[in-house]
């Protein structure tokens, strides 16, 4: 059976990014999903110095094992002022120093949501330059604006249907190619 594991670039326990993952990966049958909550789990700032006298976490090195055992990934990044947040360029440059093609050969859906019109895009952009520098193959896109009116969390799905609509084309072509 294809792996996919999925999580969101912010690690706040209300993430609404989290909230998009957790929709996302409750679509796909027939897959063994891995959903993270990377509230769960943290890490230093990433520092030469820090990696020299402490090493690397089991917790990351099992994230960078679990990620190249994986089929697929799915990551819907936060954006924080028009960037990805510290956390997840943080994790990023920890899982490079363990290993610089920690994505080599996945096929990745990259989402993102945030509370405004633009949906996280600009965060978006940036990882979709970033992530097959460290061998991602960026398969699908999604964007979800206005989170507070598109998204129900307490039913737990995409509210609009032009955009629920868009999710579901784009998680479906996604899936064809794993």
């Amino acid at each position: 059976m294809k792996k996919i594991i999925a999580f969101a670039g912010s690690n706040s326990k209300g993430s609404i990014n989290y909230e998009l993952v957790k929709y996302t990966v409750s679509l796909i049958d027939d897959y063994d999903i891995q959903l993270l909550n990377m509230a769960n789990m943290a890490f230093p700032l990433f520092s030469e110095d820090e990696e020299r006298e402490n090493g690397y976490k089991n917790s990351l090195i099992e994230l960078k094992d679990d990620i190249l055992e994986a089929d697929a990934v799915i990551i819907s990044v936060n954006e924080h002022n028009s960037n990805p947040s510290a956390y997840f360029k943080n994790l990023i440059d920890w899982l490079s120093r363990l290993d610089p093609k920690f994505l080599l050969d996945k096929k990745l859906f990259l989402m993102g949501t945030s509370p405004g019109g633009r949906g996280a895009i600009s965060s978006i952009t940036l990882m979709e330059q970033t992530l097959p520098r460290f061998g991602a193959s960026l398969e699908n896109i999604f964007s979800l604006p206005k989170f507070g009116e598109n998204f129900s969390v307490k039913k737990g799905t995409i509210i609009n249907e032009e955009l629920k609509q868009k999710h579901a084309a784009e998680l479906s072509d996604f899936l064809s190619k794993i």
